[in-house]
């Protein structure tokens, strides 16, 4: 193997084959983004064999550079690379549907929760979700902002989001981290960045990155004319602007459907406990997201809008990058820049913890004391996020008891 491309006479490989392997990701990777990386790592470049490790390091590395969700990011350039633009679609369809059809088959029945038992189980996973984000803010604090510019800028962007909590002011705080990245960290950047080839041409870049661009400022003109598009916008545009892993979607999507009342803030919050306890990627909370929207389309319909809008522009994005990729890699400004990004997610993600999990989930001191415990068994105890999940529904189920 070369770089993950096969050579002259060796057998590439088939759509089946790449579906099949990620279909087996999609029922088994629990964990969150940097568990399927490692699982991804394991099943198809030590024991499929179908790239090298510098190659896959490569692809790693141009993924978390994107928007988007890096993992899912990774499938589908895997499944590009072994078998072409139907390869990319099996991989994402794969690794993807799993968890999402959970999440669906959990927004159907949400209703049937309304009773003493069910609410304490739904406030068992609003406790839950604030364990995980404090976890993913503790860990992505610690490698994005670890010297004294970075963790100025996470604060600067905690700061904006806390006074105007809206996706403006999160638009603001990405754009002002990118701005003080460039001033403040180009003595920061080091090495030479990676190189990675998808065997996209030049010409297809710049026409993913238009379309790109055309659907995230088209789409908010085109919005008020159908509901339909109003709920792609909103999807779409939150997959557009998450640096930093998949915890970042959390304050993007709640302000575009919690905000405008489409979803109640205590089924928002349920729905994303609820993500934590399956496999495959965070981002298919947007499944359940659309499945339980108060406006048309919701239901299936909402479901698979949601999904395919929130997924598709870390997608674009990736193929429109990779072909210049090895360029724009040399420029220690752009790179500054990202560094600025990254610290200013990790300011986002902690003012969602606050605003809405913390002051919706933490009611009493035993609700604090069970998302303690959820912490530490997280980043101390490295217990699977599933028993942390479960641990702390039964304990909200206890709580309501009581």
């Amino acid at each position: 193997m070369n770089g993950g491309k096969p050579e002259r006479g060796e057998r590439a490989g088939t759509v089946t084959e790449v579906f099949g392997a990620f279909l087996r990701l999609g029922v088994t990777s629990f964990g969150g983004p940097i568990a399927h990386l490692a699982y991804f790592r394991d099943a198809l470049v030590l024991r499929r064999k179908w790239l090298d490790e510098a190659a896959y390091a490569d692809l790693v590395a141009l993924c978390q550079f994107l928007p988007g969700p890096a993992s899912s990011q990774v499938g589908f350039a895997l499944g590009y690379m072994r078998a072409g633009p139907l390869g990319a679609a099996a991989a994402w369809t794969a690794f993807t549907l799993p968890s999402a059809l959970l999440l669906f088959v959990f927004a159907m029945f949400a209703s049937a929760l309304d009773n003493p038992v069910g609410q304490g189980l739904l406030h068992g996973l609003k406790i839950v979700a604030v364990a995980v984000v404090a976890q993913a803010v503790w860990g992505m604090a610690r490698a994005l902002c670890p010297d004294r510019e970075r963790a100025g800028i996470g604060l600067v962007a905690l700061v904006l989001v806390t006074v105007s909590a809206s996706a403006f002011a999160q638009i603001g705080a990405i754009v002002i981290g990118a701005l003080l990245g460039w001033l403040f960290c180009r003595n920061r950047v080091e090495g030479d960045g990676a190189s990675i080839s998808l065997g996209v041409s030049r010409r297809a870049g710049v026409v993913c990155i238009l379309l790109f661009l055309l659907l995230l400022f088209g789409l908010p003109l085109a919005a008020p004319m159908a509901q339909g598009l109003s709920v792609f916008d909103t999807f779409y545009r939150a997959g557009a602007l998450v640096f930093g892993g998949g915890h970042v979607v959390l304050p993007l999507l709640e302000a575009g459907v919690v905000e405008p009342g489409w979803v109640t803030r205590d089924a928002f919050l349920a729905g994303y406990g609820a993500a934590q306890a399956v496999p495959g990627p965070l981002f298919t909370f947007a499944a359940y997201l659309g499945a339980v929207l108060g406006p048309v389309p919701n239901g299936l319909a909402g479901a698979a809008i949601a999904l395919i809008a929130v997924f598709l522009p870390g997608f674009l994005l990736l193929l429109g990058v990779a072909p210049f990729w090895d360029r724009f890699r040399q420029l220690n400004a752009a790179r500054a820049a990202m560094m600025g990004t990254n610290a200013a997610v990790v300011g986002i993600l902690a003012a969602a913890l606050y605003e809405p999990l913390w002051t919706t989930a933490i009611q009493a001191p035993a609700d604090f004391a069970v998302a303690a415990v959820g912490f530490i068994l997280l980043t101390m105890w490295k217990a699977p996020p599933w028993v942390v999940v479960a641990l702390c529904a039964v304990a909200g189920m206890g709580l309501t008891a009581l």
